[in-house]
């Protein structure tokens, strides 16, 4: 309680002050003003959507992965906006995810001191280093830390995408033996002491988040307690939409499907392709495959092969390159049925909220977060992953039935919105700043 001294006589009390916001710090592995992947989406809506809720003040840590320069040598900068921070240092080790800086440990706790946030969510570890889970612990040990999960970076050295080298084979569980055949360069030992370094630095988060059940049981089976594990799905922003029409047959080309996203072959293209030639092959009309992309940031052997390929593309296929996010919305509108071929385990693809979003069954593999986003029959189609065959088959069973996927505009789910994820946040946050207040000396308060 706060004391006001006055010169004729004994101290007398203000009136109590308002309980005081709940300070939150997100951080992300990139700054969606210099990187558009979904994590990064995701983190940054997380924090506009809590920043935006009475009692809640949220600030916006970004690492700029080398695309935001240092000014006059400071580490932190804010070339964004006064509650945006931008850790302007590079050089990252993708083996044990650490970072080699010197100056980041002192810069990054004293800005944490700084900031004093109650709760640290970081959306990635990723250009910060796992390490950065001590420095928070040591500066802040009444902070809850809460880290979501995006892909399986911790359990596979292969981008943390679960499939074998060199097949692309998918891959069911880690272990120093079986990654030490996909990385022959490193031995058994290496991948056990990599487990170790990691699980070493990631047991002092209070809890984790999953955006989907699957990729949740993968961390839970690595070791995490599943006690300390909750799902919560990314949600889509707001958006003023008019009602989504109806998705009709185009009347030269019939059936009418769309491809959306990154171009690559972990993302299913070349299973999309052979199945569009084989129905060629088969001379299957009244369907027409719209792909939107862009491959230009893949390996340059994949793209001679897919420029190669695009020279050969099968009559029932357009290339209409890459696209606007904004825009994203009305070009899935213009097909009846979005595809998301992933070879992998996928986590939750943005494309498949955005597809429900705009009221488009989704055809998709049927691993990972992907069939687990899209019931079988009730929001899409789920097909043998990795197989043009299996996709042909059911492509040509839509050719011929076309209103079975008009049929399923009453059963399509209705995506979560990031106001939603923001409550569900909020709350979990609050559960895990109550347990950790039950044994600290001095409990804060916060704003209803």
């Amino acid at each position: 309680m706060t004391r006001m001294m006055l010169k004729d006589g004994p101290p007398r009390q203000r009136n109590r002050p308002e309980a005081r916001k709940l300070r939150v710090l997100v951080l992300s592995h990139m700054h969606p003003a210099v990187s558009r992947g979904g994590a990064e989406i995701a983190a940054y809506q997380m924090h506009k959507a809590l920043g935006a809720r009475p009692g809640v003040h949220s600030t916006f840590l970004a690492a700029s992965g080398g695309k935001v320069q240092e000014r006059l040598g400071a580490r932190f900068v804010q070339p964004f906006g006064p509650d945006e921070w931008v850790y302007a240092g590079a050089g990252f080790d993708h083996w044990i995810h650490a970072n080699p800086d010197p100056e980041f440990p002192p810069e990054f706790t004293a800005l944490l001191r700084d900031l004093a946030p109650d709760v640290v969510h970081l959306h990635h570890y990723t250009n910060f280093g796992v390490e950065a889970l001590l420095h928070i612990r040591r500066a802040l040990p009444q902070a809850a830390i809460v880290v979501t999960l995006h892909e399986y970076l911790a359990l596979c050295n292969h981008f943390g995408q679960m499939v074998k080298r060199p097949s692309l084979g998918l891959c069911e569980k880690a272990s120093p033996r079986d990654c030490a055949r996909c990385f022959p360069e490193r031995s058994e030992q290496d991948f056990f002491l990599r487990e170790m370094y990691l699980k070493r630095f990631l047991h002092l988060a209070d809890h984790f988040i999953s955006p989907s059940r699957f990729l949740a049981q993968r961390y839970i089976g690595w070791g995490i307690d599943s006690r300390r594990v909750s799902v919560i799905e990314n949600g889509m922003p707001e958006h003023d939409l008019p009602p989504a029409e109806p998705p009709r047959p185009d009347p030269e080309d019939g059936l009418v499907l769309g491809f959306f996203g990154q171009i690559s072959r972990l993302k299913g293209i070349d299973v999309l392709l052979d199945a569009a030639a084989l129905l060629e092959k088969q001379e299957v009309t009244g369907l027409r495959i719209d792909i939107h992309g862009d491959y230009t940031g893949q390996p340059p052997a994949f793209r001679a092969l897919f420029e190669a390929r695009l020279d050969k593309l099968p009559g029932n296929v357009r290339f209409c390159g890459p696209y606007e996010n904004r825009r994203v919305h009305q070009l899935m509108r213009s097909v009846q049925a979005v595809i998301v071929p992933s070879i992998w385990w996928e986590n939750s693809p943005l494309v498949i909220q955005e597809a429900l979003l705009n009221r488009r069954p989704v055809i998709t593999s049927d691993i990972g977060g992907m069939a687990e986003k899209v019931r079988d029959g009730l929001d899409g189609f789920h097909f043998q992953a990795g197989s043009p065959w299996s996709l042909g088959s059911l492509l040509r069973g839509l050719v011929a039935r076309p209103e079975r996927l008009a049929a399923l505009q009453s059963s399509l789910a209705v995506p979560p919105s990031v106001q939603d994820t923001a409550a569900a946040t909020l709350k979990l946050y609050r559960r895990l700043l109550a347990a950790r207040h039950e044994t600290s000396p001095q409990p804060k308060e916060f704003a209803a």
